[in-house]
Order: C-alpha cells, then structure tokens, then sequence
C-alpha cells in the first residue's frame, strides 16, 4: 500500500503537470520582445531576382519584388497562410482608391524599387518605393508612396507602414481610400473574431457567388453554402465595422491547424474622422483589412489641392500570429491576441521604424487639462466636470471640423469623473483642441490654437464648454449622444436575417431595416406625442422614405405637444442634432399644413454618410438651432412637421440624434 506521503507528493506533481499544461496552451515561440531577443533564431535576409524573403525563425514574410505585395506569410509548419489560388499579387497588399476627373480610380499599390534599410541582429527593414512623374500617366496617383516591412527577432508577426507625399506643384488629387488587404487561405480560416460579441463561422467566396445579390452588391442571402447552418442568412461585410476608438485587433482562427492571425492597430492618430468614425475590418472570404483613410460613413475624402505639398505616415500596424495546443479551447488564441493588442498600446509610439517621418517618443509632447460644462439652464447653472468626454487634438479648423480631417493627425482621450485628460505622444505641431460631451449638445473648440513642441508638456489648467442654450427645456426626444441607438430598432425582415446580430445589442447591424418603416406605417407616418409617446419604442431609428407600390414617399413626421403660457414676440428655439445623413433634406413646419405651404426651415442637400444601407448607427453629425417665433405656437396643441424631401431611392433618409425645444431666455 503506498504511504500517504507517496499520495501527497504525487497528487502535487499531477496539480502542477495541469497547470502546466493550461498555463502552456499559447505556443511559446509567440513571446514578444520583451524576452532576450538573443534566445531566438537570427534574422535571416535573402533577396532574389523577383522575391525578398525576410525569416525570424517564427514567421517567413515573402515579398514580391519589385511591387512590394505580400506572396506568403509562412508560420510554424504552415508554408503559407494567405490564399495560393490567387496571384502573388493578390494575396497580401497596398491599394487605394483616388478621384480622377470626379471618377473613383481604383489602384493596387505596385512599386518599382527596392531598399534594404536596415539590417542588424534585432531588426530587418525594407522600402519598396514608386516615384511619381508625368511619364507614368494619368492613371496612377500623383504620389510618392513608400511601402516599409519590418521583422523583428522574437516576435511572432510582422509590422507595416507607408509614407504618402505628395510634392508642392503636382496635380490635385483626393483620396477615398487607402489600406492593407489579406486574402488567408480559406480552407484555414472560416472563425472571424471582431470583438467579444462579434465572432462566427463565416460563408467562402464561393458561398457568396453562388448566393442572392440585394439592394446592393455587398450584401447576398446565402443560398447553398459550403456550411448548411449558413443557409439563408444574409452576409454584408459592412455588419462587421467597427469604431475607430474600438479597431484594434480583429482577425481569425484556423480550428484545424490551430492558428491565428490577427491584425493589431496599436495606434489610431493616422485614422481621420475622430474616435466615431467607423470603418471595415473583417469579412467573408477569410479577408482581413488594415484601413488608414476611407470616406467611410463620412462621406469626405482627403483632398490635396493643387500646389499643395503633403505628406502622412500610415501606420505601422502589427500583424500577430499565434498557435494553441488546446483544440477545444480555441478561444485562447483571441484572449492571447487581445494580450498582445495591449502590449502594443503600451509601445506606441514604436521605437524601432527607421523612416525620419515616424516620430518617436522622445520627439512627441503632452497635453492635460480639465473640462468643464456650464449650462445656464442645468445644475442651476454650476460649472460641471466634463464626465467621459471625448477631447482631441486635430488640425486648426471649426468646432466640428475634426469629423471632415484626415489629411493630418489626430490624437484623441476621454475625460475621466472630474473632466480631467492626458494626451500623450501628441506629433510637434499646431492644433486646435476640440471636444464633445455625452448627453450635451454641440461641439467644443478651445479658442486658442495649441502649440505642441518636441519634449514639451503644455498644462491648460480648466477649460469650460458653454453649449447652444438659449432657455430652459420644455421638451426633448433622445439622447445627445451622437446615435440614433436609443430610438426603436425592428426585428429584421425573417427571411433577411443575420443569426449573430439576433438578441445581440447592435440590433442596428441586420440588413433591411429601412423596409421595416413601411411595414409599421403602411398608410400614415410617424406620430410622436410629447409626455405620451416613449422615444425607446415610438420614434423610428430611421427617417427613411416610404416604400409604396411604385418606389418610395417621401415621409413627414409629426411632433404633437401642447404649450401654456405662450410669450408671443419672443423666439423660442428648436434644436435639431442629426446622427447622420443620407442626399437628405429636412425639412421644418410650425402648425402649418406642410402642403401648399413653404416650410419654416430646411437644411438643403446634406450627407454622404450611407450609415443606413452600411448597417451604421451614426456618421457625420449635424445640429441646427432653428428660431420660432411666439407667434407661431398656439396656446394648447401644437405640431411640428419633420420631412425628408427627397425621393431618388430608398437611402434618402436621416437619423435623429436629439431634437429639444427651448423657451425664450428667462
């Protein structure tokens, strides 16, 4: 019989072979550079006639020369992880899309020259470069691109970058779009991973032929897919985008050779738009994106005008794979990459890119201060911290104007419960600050410009946000938070139906939901009674035309609220926010029949956002402070009349944000 000591020492090597075994299940050759990089193979450069071939003994990066595409990935035993049936062209690249003659030209990024810029022990760094001229047409970019790749030693993954510049004297050119496109093998990668609540199965590239094409090309019912669960469902790359402040590791899992790849932006100061915009990152067809500058639910490209000198650094981003030993816990390889998605915040800025345009940290400066909120008709008129705002520095402009740049660099934090921020590894420059408060209205401009030197730390002490008010609030419908997320969202048509974004929060995201107007509101539009009506259930997300049976109606809402007390002479105000904009014209009436009466106010052509139809809560944001005079109410019941006039299709249509009505100043 063993002795209760042999017991005890045994069940401790058993308890701690266990824990070795789960503490062990992400391979170890993933470890960063935070480990002796000494203790890992040496870099390996080899250059071909056609290839250049970068090795660090974890991943094998094989770069086709001179175009600076990516031909392989190889990790582990796996040669390669990017798609074979496609070109070397095709697999892994830069590409573009710019405006000619009012025609987006689409354009993959292909160089004509190679560099070797840097090769020591710890670090390869190559350039692939294309110079522009007038000899090489009118179908290529004025631009000077310079595409970087860096391998380090230890690092399970690779870096990329590029510098755009365009010289002083050369023709206007403006940019819809620029980014990193990864086609992976699909027999690897069918699990896509955007966040905690986004991740599926996804359909294949031939799921999607062989599918039902909707109101536009992105967007198919599966019909016969590879996977039978997938059938019927409905697959749009654009349900997958993201918040810029929320893009920063996305990617996929292979279940059967026990990989993933994932693309990790430690960094969105090269993003336009602010911390809001969104954009693409994932999609079937086992395709990952790294998306720099798009007009994206925007609407706005970077314009370069004639004569006018440019130049941007985009990126890097970081390209991490990782391996489990653990079949049935696939999630580790997510958890893992959100790991290192962390360390690679805590990075930035990366001191190893050799381009004199990255700017390290020592070159960076900082800002703090604390914001404060005084409204004259809340918290009897207190100075109030600023909670969780959204502050930022941008290129100079208007209070706004943030939403519309992206040809410089934006650095963006939030407030914490006191109103106080911290910018750090803000690039030397001038900039404005801006910001805007959750639940306040309007946007906010510091009225000096803020000077950022190399080293410096600028302390701006208290600064004070006075927004729109011009008297106390007799109604309001909504949140002021920028989104139409808190007004009622259908069910989606049942045979339209994306089973992720069922019972999920981002109802928003399934396809079709501007039909479902017409199907609440076949014959009558939209009635809201103020003190009655509950925006969370009565006020649609969407003012979208009305589809009849021989295209679509424009739609006209109603406000019903009663008034007392009505003081005739004084103005009163209306406060419209939009959310987003879609060829869109609002148009205001005060207790006047909208037909046969021209309306109190409009706001004329406005938006490109497509936030609608790209399955978004909110684009480009808008607010309107309209005048109403006394005279115009009535003592008791009284309408205001919303319409959206245009009628080209189904996508004429605005989201609400918040819409208050102000009584005189007291």
């Amino acid at each position: 019989m063993m002795k209760s000591g042999a017991i005890g020492c045994l069940v401790m090597i058993l308890c701690f072979s266990v824990f070795l075994f789960f503490t062990s299940e992400i391979h170890t050759d993933r470890l960063s550079r935070e480990s002796n990089p000494s203790s890992f193979a040496a870099l390996k450069l080899q250059v071909t006639e056609k290839h250049v071939h970068l090795d660090n003994g974890i991943v094998k990066l094989t770069l086709v020369k001179p175009s600076g595409t990516i031909a392989k990935v190889g990790y582990q035993e796996v040669e390669n992880i990017l798609d074979n049936r496609h070109t070397e062209t095709r697999r892994g690249y830069w590409d573009m899309v710019w405006v000619k003659s009012n025609t987006s030209q689409y354009e993959a990024i292909h160089c004509t020259s190679f560099n070797v810029i840097a090769q020591t022990e710890d670090r390869i760094e190559v350039s692939f470069t294309s110079t522009w001229n007038v000899s090489r047409g009118e179908n290529v970019a004025p631009l000077n691109i310079d595409k970087r790749y860096i391998v380090l030693r230890g690092v399970s993954g690779f870096y990329s970058y590029a510098i755009f510049e365009h010289l002083k004297g050369w023709p206007a050119v403006d940019i819809g779009e620029a980014r990193i496109v990864f086609k992976l093998d699909e027999n690897m990668f069918r699990h896509m991973i955007i966040s905690d609540d986004m991740q599926r199965e996804m359909p294949s590239a031939n799921d999607r032929k062989r599918g039902r094409t909707l109101d536009f090309k992105e967007a198919v019912v599966l019909e016969n897919p590879g996977n039978p669960a997938l059938q019927g469902e409905v697959d749009d790359k654009y349900q997958y985008s993201c918040n810029t402040k929320d893009n920063r590791v996305h990617g996929w899992i292979s279940s059967e050779s026990k990989v993933g790849f994932w693309v990790i932006r430690p960094s969105d100061e090269f993003q336009g738009g602010g911390p809001l915009k969104r954009d693409l990152t994932s999609h079937a067809s086992s395709t990952s994106l790294a998306m720099f500058l798009s007009s994206h639910y925007v609407g706005v490209n970077v314009r370069v005008r004639n004569g006018e000198a440019w130049k941007k650094v985009l990126g890097p981003v970081f390209i991490y794979l990782n391996s489990r030993i653990n079949k049935t816990k696939p999630n580790t390889l997510w958890e893992d990459a959100k790991t290192q998605m962390m360390k690679e915040i805590k990075k930035w800025p990366y001191d190893f890119p050799a381009s004199t345009d990255y700017v390290h940290a020592d070159q960076r400066g900082t800002i703090t201060g604390r914001l404060l909120v005084r409204d004259n008709y809340l918290n009897r008129g207190k100075t109030v911290p600023a909670k969780f705002a959204y502050v930022g520095l941008a290129a100079p402009g208007y209070a706004g104007s943030w939403q519309r740049e992206s040809k410089g660099y934006q650095f963006w934090t939030q407030t914490d419960e006191t109103g106080s921020f911290t910018i750090t590894s803000v690039r030397a420059g001038k900039y404005n600050l801006y910001a805007w408060v959750p639940t306040v209205v309007g946007d906010f401009k510091h009225k000096f410009n803020i000077l950022i030197k190399q080293g410096s730390i600028v302390e701006l002490g208290d600064v004070v946000y006075t927004p729109p008010r011009n008297g106390p609030t007799l109604w309001e419908i909504g949140i002021a938070d920028r989104t139409a997320a808190e007004f009622y969202i259908p069910d989606p048509d049942p045979t339209l139906v994306n089973k992720l974004f069922i019972n999920h929060t981002d109802k928003y995201r399934q396809y079709g939901l501007w039909e479902r107007y017409a199907h609440l509101y076949p014959d009558q539009d939209l009635t809201y009674i103020v003190g009655k009506s509950d925006y969370r259930k009565h006020w649609f997300f969407a003012h979208v035309n009305r589809k009849v049976k021989r295209g679509y109606k424009p739609a006209t809402w109603k406000i019903i609220f009663d008034a007392t007390n009505v003081t005739r002479g004084a103005n009163y105000t209306l406060r419209l926010a939009l959310a987003s904009a879609q060829c869109a014209n609002i148009q205001v009436w005060i207790n006047d029949d909208p037909n046969g009466n021209l309306p109190h106010f409009e706001t004329g052509r406005i938006g490109k956002d497509n936030a609608i139809a790209r399955h978004g809560i909110h684009g480009l944001y808008w607010l309107y402070s309209i005048k109403v005079d006394g005279f115009k109410l009535v003592h008791g019941t009284n309408t205001i009349y919303l319409k959206q006039s245009l009628q080209f299709g189904a996508f004429n249509s605005v989201l609400y944000d918040y819409i208050r009505l102000e009584a005189p100043t007291t």
